[in-house]
């Protein structure tokens, strides 16, 4: 099979897929925001070989797990909100928010050169320049600046590096995915909040915690 015709099969895939699947999240994605979403998969797909930006996987599950999950904090995002996404990798959660909608702004921070210069060229590609800053730091050596909400779903290390995200967020509102482990961290942070497992899922949360629950350490 050529690599085109691959490309194809897989796209295709993953719009089904999507088209399927979005109703058990709460969602009803246009055609306009599900081809946005589609040519996002197909950035990562022709990167991901070299960059290793996210596990093999079949497009079905791309969708589901990556698209269809990061799109459930746009329940918590309300209008023209501003977001910090910490360790963003291919740009999860974030991008599939952003092409989701107009309003919102966001700045992704990813630690590693080559991520970040994918996460660049992905932002001109998607037609998301001026709504996207891309920070190539550690989080630890940035400030959130104006964003009201710190979100963040593969940082490496997360559990160990949870007190110093919670310390640098500022006492803003989190939107944090994990499982069983982080909601224990979050717990012995004395963190108030609430969970949402993801749909077709029995041990992945969004774990809610709203600035006025974040204990200043």
């Amino acid at each position: 099979m050529s690599a085109l015709r691959e490309t194809l099969l897989m796209s295709t895939e993953f719009i089904d897929s999507i088209k399927t699947n979005q109703t058990a999240f709460g969602l009803s994605l246009d055609e306009a925001k599900i081809e946005r979403l589609a040519a996002y998969y197909e950035l990562i797909q022709q990167n991901n070989e070299f960059l290793h930006l996210v596990a093999p996987m079949s497009a079905e599950e791309f969708a589901i797990r990556h698209i269809l999950e990061s799109l459930t904090l746009l329940e918590y995002l309300p209008v023209n909100a501003r977001f910090a996404d910490v360790g963003t990798g291919a740009g999860l959660p974030s991008i599939p928010c952003l092409l989701a909608r107009d309003d919102l702004r966001g700045v992704l921070i990813e630690s590693k050169i080559k991520k970040a210069a994918f996460l660049e060229t992905t932002i001109r590609d998607l037609g998301l320049l001026g709504r996207v800053k891309i920070v190539n730091r550690q989080f630890e050596e940035t400030e959130p600046a104006n964003c009201q909400f710190v979100t963040c779903r593969a940082l490496d290390k997360f559990t160990e590096k949870l007190p110093q995200l919670l310390k640098w967020s500022k006492q803003r509102s989190l939107l944090l995915f994990g499982g069983e482990n982080l909601k224990k961290a979050l717990k012995e942070q004395k963190v108030v909040l609430t969970q949402r497992l993801m749909p077709m899922s029995e041990r992945r949360f969004l774990f809610v915690a709203n600035a006025k629950s974040v204990t200043a350490l």
